[in-house]
């Protein structure tokens, strides 16, 4: 996903949307979703997560990035995706993942990067 315009430092640039489910089921989700090279579910809090490949929108298309230009906050049960720095028109949009699962999916946000996530 890339920046149209423009983002200033800090802005809320879009919320994670998807189905609320709870972490056990987001769990099973996630082993079907890891075998297809996908990582959908983003954690809220302790008992519950939002999975994007059902009733997500674009911010699901946003990439990991070991030094990303995006950072994320949690307010309540909205995940929001916002600019840790000012990002150029025509940039990539990526955050850190910072998955707690089985780290099988190769990072490819530079040439030579050996980060799994």
């Amino acid at each position: 996903m890339f920046a149209t315009r423009p983002i200033a430092k800090n802005k809320r640039i879009i919320d994670y949307a998807g189905e609320k489910i709870p972490n056990r089921e987001s769990l099973k989700r996630e082993r079907r979703y890891l075998k297809q090279g996908h990582i959908w579910c983003f954690k809220l809090n302790r008992l519950y997560a939002r999975d994007a490949a059902v009733g997500g929108n674009v911010a699901r298309y946003i990439n990991h990035a070991c030094k990303p230009n995006c950072y994320t906050q949690v307010i309540g049960e909205t995940i929001w995706i916002r600019a840790a720095r000012n990002i150029r028109k025509g940039e990539e949009l990526t955050y850190d993942y910072f998955t707690d699962g089985e780290a099988t999916i190769q990072c490819r946000c530079r040439p030579g990067c050996r980060s799994k996530f």
